[in-house]
């Protein structure tokens, strides 16, 4: 997929913030010189081809009482689309990657609390994939931008 200039430029905006009014699109758009609906036309069709994953805060979810752990499973190849796609049903998934390695599929789970957690982990070993389950002994924040332009 090609990116025009604009298309970068929200982009590189996304990544920092979504203003908090009333109208956030209409506000890109000043920024951008486009109108309102130029933006979300943009937006739309930036998740539809994949481009952006899913626009949402950052939450903290131990700051708030919950629970998240790192998940790793060696899935078949031909499976791994199927198997995503099941892991993605949990809202609680923030998100999934594949690895080149024996244990290629990885995503991490954020719940309200330990027994949530363990009731996800235990429908996701339904599958019959081997699974590791890996929580944060040390917690890391490494912000990640791609500068689009």
């Amino acid at each position: 997929m090609r990116l025009d200039t604009l298309d970068k430029s929200l982009l590189n905006i996304l990544q920092d913030e979504l203003p908090l009014v009333s109208q956030p699109f209409e506000e890109l758009g000043k920024r951008l010189g486009i109108s309102e609906e130029d933006v979300i036309s943009r937006v739309k069709r930036l998740l539809e081809e994949g481009v952006i994953r899913r626009i949402g805060p950052i939450i903290d979810i131990k700051k708030l009482g919950g629970v998240s752990t790192l998940v790793a499973m060696s899935v078949p190849s031909e499976r791994i689309n199927g198997t995503a796609a099941i892991i993605n049903e949990y809202p609680e998934v923030t998100h999934n990657y594949l690895r080149s390695h024996r244990y290629n599929v990885w995503f991490v789970i954020s719940a309200r609390s330990k027994e949530r957690l363990e009731e996800i982990l235990a429908e996701i070993k339904k599958l019959g994939y081997e699974t590791i389950d890996l929580p944060a002994t040390k917690m890391f924040k490494i912000r990640v931008k791609f500068d689009m332009k």
